[in-house]
C-alpha cells in the first residue's frame, strides 16, 4: 500500500498530465493583420541527466510514472532513434550548443571545457534578437564570473548553473554569485527558468532557454515523496526512479506555465537526454549503456512539441541526434547565414513538414580514450572555483585558464585512437584502434535486424563495410583538423 503522501502526490500528477494545454495564438500570426510578419518561436531546450530510452513511461516501462512526460510525446513528434553525440554528459552538451562534434573543439569526455572559439547556439540567437537563458547543469568548464567558458561568456543573458550533477537543495552560480537553493533539485531548475521566462514574456523578445537537469545522475537522492511513490521496490530503484519522476513533475510545469503565459503555441519544446542508460536504468533492446558506443549509451528518449508547427502528433523512426538540434533552431529561428566551420548535424524542419524520411547524413561518434576530468557536484563558486589567488590549484580552473589555446594532443592525420562508429541508414560500423592507430578492428551491424548489435557481418557485406569505412575515416580526419584549430 502506499502510503498517504505518496498516494496524494500521485494523483495530482495525474491531474497534471490530464490538464488541457490551451492552444493559444500568442505569436503565431493568426488574428493578426495581413501580411504582418508571423513571430519566430520561442525555443526551449530541456536535457535530462543520464536517463536512458527506457527510462520513461511512454516507452513501456515497468514502473515508472512519467504522466507529463508521456503527455507530451503523444502530442508532438516524437523521435525514437535520437541519439547523444557522445555516451557522456559534457561531449553531448558541447554538441547541442555548436551542432559539432564535441572532438572537434576539445570535449572529449565529462568535464572538458568548451573552446571559447566555438560558435554557440545562444551566441547566434542572441545577435538575432532573441533573450537567452540557461539554468541547470553546465558542466563545460568554470562558472565563475571571470570564466571564459561560463554560460554568459557564450551567449547566455541570464544563468543560474551548476558545473556538475545536483540533487536536492543545490547550490548554483547566480551569474557568479554563489546561492544555496531549497528543494527537489530539478523543480528548482525549472521555477528558476520560468520566473526568467514571465519576466521576459512581457517583452517583444523572442525567447530562447536551456533547461539542464542534473537527474538521474547519481548519486541518486530523491525527495522522500517521490521515493515513496515506488514502495515495495529496492531503496536503489526507488531513489533513481523518483528522481526520474522529480524531472518528470518539473516537466509538467514548464509545459502548464507556458500555457498560463500564453506562449504554448508557438513555443518550441525539445526534450532529450545527453546520454544512454545507467546499470540501473533501461536501454530497451539495445546493447550497452553510458560510456560506451553502442546503442545503449547512445540512443536516448527525445521528442519535440510545437502546436504551432507540428499540429498533429507524430513518431518518427528517422535516426537524428543532439547535433541536429543547432542547424534545426537556425532554421526555426530565421538564420540563413552559413555556420563558417563543419556542422555535423543537419536541419531537422524536413523531418518535421513530413519531407525527410531517411536522414540525409551519416551520424559519426568518436570516443579517442582520453578520461574525464573531475569537477565538484553543485557548482558553488566559493568551493568548486577558488579565489584567484589560489585558483592554480584548482583542476577545474587550471583547465580552464588554457581552454583558449588549441589542444596540443598528438592526432596525426591518419591516426584515430579509440573507439569510433558511423550509422548510415540502418548500417552502424565500429571501429577500435589502440593509441598507435594499428590494429584496427571493424565491425558492422544491421540496426533494423539486429538492434542489440549482437551479429557482426562485415564478412557478409564486405563492399558495405568498404564503403561506409571510407566515409567514416574522411569524417575523423575533418574532426582531427578542426581539433587542431583548423576552423579557427
Amino acid at each position: 500500500m502506499r502510503s498517504r503522501p505518496a498516494r496524494i502526490l500521485f494523483v495530482l500528477l495525474l491531474l497534471v498530465a490530464a490538464l488541457p494545454v490551451r492552444a493559444v495564438e500568442s505569436g503565431t500570426g493568426k488574428g493578426k493583420n495581413k501580411g504582418e510578419k508571423p513571430r519566430r518561436p520561442h525555443i526551449i531546450l530541456v536535457m535530462a541527466d543520464d536517463q536512458g530510452w527506457g527510462d520513461v513511461g511512454y516507452n513501456g516501462h515497468p514502473h515508472l510514472k512519467t504522466p507529463n512526460l508521456d503527455a507530451a510525446a503523444a502530442s508532438g513528434l516524437r523521435l525514437d532513434h535520437f541519439y547523444a553525440a557522445a555516451p557522456s554528459c559534457s561531449p553531448t552538451r558541447a554538441s547541442v550548443l555548436t551542432g559539432r562534434h564535441p572532438n572537434r573543439m576539445g570535449v572529449f569526455s565529462w568535464g572538458h571545457p568548451i573552446r571559447p572559439q566555438e560558435i554557440t547556439i545562444a551566441e547566434v540567437l542572441k545577435r538575432e534578437g532573441y533573450v537567452t537563458g540557461h539554468f541547470g547543469k553546465w558542466h563545460l568548464g568554470s562558472i565563475r564570473a571571470d570564466s571564459p567558458v561560463n554560460p554568459g561568456a557564450n551567449g547566455f543573458d541570464r544563468w543560474v548553473s551548476t558545473s556538475n550533477f545536483f540533487d536536492l537543495n543545490p547550490e548554483l552560480s547566480d551569474q557568479g554569485r554563489d546561492v544555496k537553493m531549497k528543494g527537489e533539485g530539478s523543480m528548482v531548475v525549472a521555477d528558476l527558468a520560468l520566473d526568467w521566462i514571465r519576466q521576459e514574456a512581457a517583452g517583444e523578445a523572442p525567447i530562447f532557454a536551456t533547461v539542464w537537469f542534473g537527474a538521474p545522475h547519481l548519486p541518486h537522492n530523491a525527495a522522500p515523496e517521490l521515493a515513496a511513490l515506488y514502495a515495495g521496490l529496492s531503496k536503489k530503484e526507488r531513489e533513481f526512479y523518483g528522481e526520474i519522476t522529480g524531472i518528470d513533475l518539473a516537466f509538467g510545469k514548464i509545459r502548464a506555465t507556458l500555457a498560463e503565459l500564453g506562449l504554448r503555441d508557438n513555443t518550441l519544446l525539445w526534450y532529450c537526454s545527453d546520454n544512454g542508460a545507467l546499470p540501473v536504468g533501461d536501454a530497451g533492446d539495445a546493447r550497452g549503456g553510458k560510456h560506451v558506443l553502442y546503442e545503449g549509451g547512445l540512443r536516448v528518449p527525445a521528442f519535440i512539441e510545437w502546436p504551432a508547427g507540428i499540429p498533429a502528433a507524430a513518431v518518427s523512426p528517422v535516426r537524428c541526434g543532439t547535433v541536429d538540434i543547432f542547424p534545426t533552431v537556425m532554421e526555426f529561428a530565421g538564420v540563413t547565414e552559413k555556420a563558417g566551420r563543419p556542422l555535423d548535424g543537419v536541419s531537422l524542419l524536413p523531418l518535421i513538414t513530413g519531407e525527410m524520411q531517411i536522414r540525409p547524413a551519416p551520424l559519426g561518434f568518436w570516443n579517442a580514450g582520453i578520461p574525464g576530468q573531475f569537477t565538484n557536484p553543485g557548482g558553488v563558486a566559493s568551493k568548486v572555483l577558488p579565489t584567484i589567488e589560489n585558483w592554480s590549484e584548482n583542476k577545474v580552473e587550471r583547465v580552464t585558464r588554457r581552454v583558449e589555446k588549441i589542444p596540443k594532443h598528438k592526432f596525426p592525420e591518419d591516426v584515430y585512437a579509440g573507439h569510433s562508429a558511423w550509422i548510415s541508414g540502418d548500417w552502424k560500423v565500429h571501429r577500435v584502434s589502440g593509441t598507435d592507430g594499428e590494429k584496427v578492428r571493424w565491425s558492422l551491424y544491421n540496426l533494423t535486424t539486429d538492434p542489440r548489435e549482437s551479429t557482426d557481418v562485415a564478412k557478409q557485406f564486405p563492399e558495405i563495410l568498404t564503403d561506409l569505412s571510407a566515409e567514416m575515416e574522411r569524417w575523423l580526419a575533418s574532426v582531427s583538423a578542426s581539433l587542431r584549430g583548423a576552423d579557427y
